[in-house]
């Protein structure tokens, strides 16, 4: 049931194909072609059914064939997809010589969502009409949904209960998207005003109903809005201007001397209650419909639906400007309007507009699709993907706070009616974290970690007392992170985020060196008995240069250390010139010269097991001291372990305070 105005150009069609179909039955075919004409739907098909149960002898197959196509149209416009399907099946069974049903059976084959089977109807279809729009379009969403079924999007899609009757509810609206406290839409519940059903859709005609929240933040039961808006006649699809002041909305006229149609009214609130409406004049032509308004967020255009001259074909997506109305008239072009029908605009923004339609390839019926004004004066138009999309009708979307809303879909429903469906797109949870240790991998207390992103963004925390910390992240930012705490060197590291939309945790960990003892530097070696660094050292010290550069107040002692092998003064002396190398690849990297001091210690500084090293090296306990003595007393493969922890490169941080004064 998709508002009174699809159901009105609904009937204008099928009246003439009651017309040239009446001929192929008696006394019951004729009222169930009457009723069709009419509208009635319902009770069309059910006399159809009779009728085509009826009909069971060999040479009545023709005509049996040309009642299931009927019965199957009916079926199509209650939206009974898989009635439908059945229905068209049986017509194609029996030959029914008119090559649309063939088409009616991949579109209903789509709207239950049995793609594959839709889309061999399609491909049969289109080796009888090859140049079919129609037919590609459903091939091509065909193939689309199977694929975006399977890649669902963020989005969160849930019946919303409490604001839905046993009937048709649909066209939900904010009054104000930034309070996003009271929600307006159509309603056919049973309460409704009017005693008759609908000559179009078979259920009462549709009043506009709303719903609040509480000081809880609670939504209440619906009510129907007080004053004078709702009539014996269908009310339907209302918009708002920003001031919540004006309401725009659909009407259906029924004048026995006119042609049936669907205009848009406005109506005034005071206290809380709605006028009675007034129609708005947007061209003089009394013949098209005009339907579906939406109210731009800064109040200067309605945008809506019609069928007037000058479209794309079928119903189209215009705007006209509310403060200079005469010669504004505007069709929104060929990006959106397909030869389909484009309905249910929403203009989230002068940029951005959401709009139903069944002419963009998508997953069958009406699709929402997103279109953002482009540079070049174009639209770019995306379906806004599954689960806010289904196989039946999904339309009339309206935005609260954030990515956050309802829509209206008849998924699910065998009937065929629409309900209210509350979406969320929910934030994505992206998050660095990691640890802040010492070089003996203890937590550093009291660290602070900073993080600025090439967005702007700029963050600062300061690590739990076990070092561990985590930052909120945004999608597709580099960041520059840096950590330092009282006593240590600071630590910087760089990344940049994922594009992807999905949740990601990034671990970054920093590793501070202490300001009051030495630091081993790992991964620097050199060959026997030479001072020139191996080439698979460099990496290490440029970690080391970045040290320095993001601790430009430091001065360091560059100091190296030999094993126990050797005389003092031949260790002596190559330790120093290992330590001057070191020294001078600094230099060359644009560290300057009085911030190093080279030193050379030979074997005289035996290093002292600690906790790092005990777990590393598990024969040692931690606190030992690896002497020329107690290494003499080690096996010959723990002895060449201690000698290698001896021979080290390391720092120590000399002064604080460079160049600060």
């Amino acid at each position: 049931m998709k508002t009174v105005l699809y159901k009105i150009y609904a009937l204008m069609m099928l009246a003439a194909v009651a017309v040239g179909l009446a001929g192929c039955g008696g006394a019951k075919l004729s009222q169930a072609d009457e009723a069709y004409a009419r509208g009635e739907y319902y009770d069309a098909q059910k006399i159809y059914r009779k009728v085509y149960n009826k009909l069971t002898k060999k040479e009545e197959r023709p005509q049996r064939g040309a009642v299931a196509y009927k019965m199957g149209l009916c079926y199509d416009k209650l939206n009974m997809s898989a009635r439908a399907s059945s229905a068209f099946a049986n017509a194609v069974r029996y030959e029914y010589p008119d090559s649309t049903a063939l088409l009616l059976l991949a579109k209903s084959q789509q709207a239950e969502g049995k793609y594959s089977l839709a889309e061999k109807s399609y491909q049969e279809y289109l080796k009888l009409n090859p140049n079919s729009a129609f037919a590609q379009n459903g091939l091509a969403g065909c193939r689309y949904a199977a694929t975006a079924k399977q890649n669902p999007t963020r989005y969160q899609v849930r019946q919303a209960k409490l604001f839905n009757s046993r009937r048709a509810d649909y066209s939900p609206m904010f009054i104000d998207r930034t309070t996003a406290d009271q929600l307006y839409f159509t309603t056919t519940n049973e309460k409704v005003m009017g005693e008759h059903k609908s000559e179009i859709t078979g259920m009462k005609k549709g009043d506009i109903w709303f719903s609040k929240q509480n000081e809880k933040g609670e939504w209440q039961r619906p009510e129907p809005v007080e004053g004078e808006l709702n009539s014996d006649l269908d009310e339907g699809t209302p918009a708002f201007t920003p001031d919540g002041q004006t309401m725009y909305l659909s009407k259906a006229r029924r004048e026995p001397a006119a042609n049936t149609g669907v205009e848009i009214y406005t109506s005034q609130r005071s206290d809380a209650k709605w006028s009675a409406p007034v129609k708005l004049e947007i061209t003089a032509d009394t013949v098209s419909s005009y339907a579906h308004p939406s109210v731009s967020p800064d109040g200067t255009y309605l945008y809506f639906t019609s069928d007037m001259a000058g479209g794309a074909g079928g119903k189209d997506i215009w705007r006209i400007n509310l403060k200079d109305r005469a010669g504004s008239l505007e069709n929104m072009g060929e990006f959106i309007n397909t030869e389909g029908d484009d309905m249910f605009p929403y203009a989230y923004s002068d940029s951005v507009l959401y709009f139903a339609s069944n002419g963009h390839p998508g997953f069958g019926g009406l699709d929402i699709f997103r279109a953002e004004l482009t540079k070049s004066g174009g639209w770019k138009v995306e379906n806004m993907g599954w689960p806010v999309n289904s196989a039946g009708d999904d339309f009339g979307i309206t935005f609260g706070k954030g990515e956050s809303g309802y829509l209206s879909s008849n998924r699910g429903d065998g009937r065929g009616y629409d309900h209210l469906y509350s979406f969320v797109l929910p934030d994505l949870q992206i998050l660095v974290s990691g640890w802040v240790l010492d070089k003996d991998e203890e937590p550093v207390p009291n660290a602070v970690i900073r993080i600025v992103g090439n967005d702007g963004s700029n963050q600062k925390a300061m690590a739990k007392p076990d070092g561990s910390f985590s930052f909120p992240l945004k999608r597709g930012v580099k960041y520059v992170m840096l950590a330092g705490a009282k006593g240590y060197l600071n630590a910087r590291q760089e990344f940049t985020s994922d594009t992807a939309e999905e949740d990601a945790e990034y671990g970054v960990d920093f590793i501070l060196a202490s300001v009051n003892k030495p630091v081993v530097v790992e991964n620097v070696f050199y060959d026997f008995d030479r001072a020139d660094l191996r080439p698979e050292t460099m990496e290490a010290l440029d970690e080391l240069v970045q040290v320095m550069n993001d601790n430009p107040n430091i001065t360091i002692e560059m100091a190296s250390h030999t094993d126990r092998v050797g005389t003092d003064e031949y260790n002596i002396n190559l330790s120093q010139r290992r330590a001057q190398s070191v020294i001078d690849y600094l230099i060359s990297k644009g560290i300057r010269a009085d911030r190093l001091q080279a030193q050379g210690y030979g074997k005289s500084r035996p290093k002292t097991i600690t906790k790092r090293l005990a777990r590393l090296y598990p024969q040692f306990t931690e606190g030992t001291v690896l002497t020329p003595e107690y290494i003499d007393t080690l096996t010959p493969e723990n002895q060449a372990a201690a000698d290698q922890i001896n021979r080290r490169t390391e720092f120590q941080v000399l002064s604080t305070d460079y160049r600060m004064f």
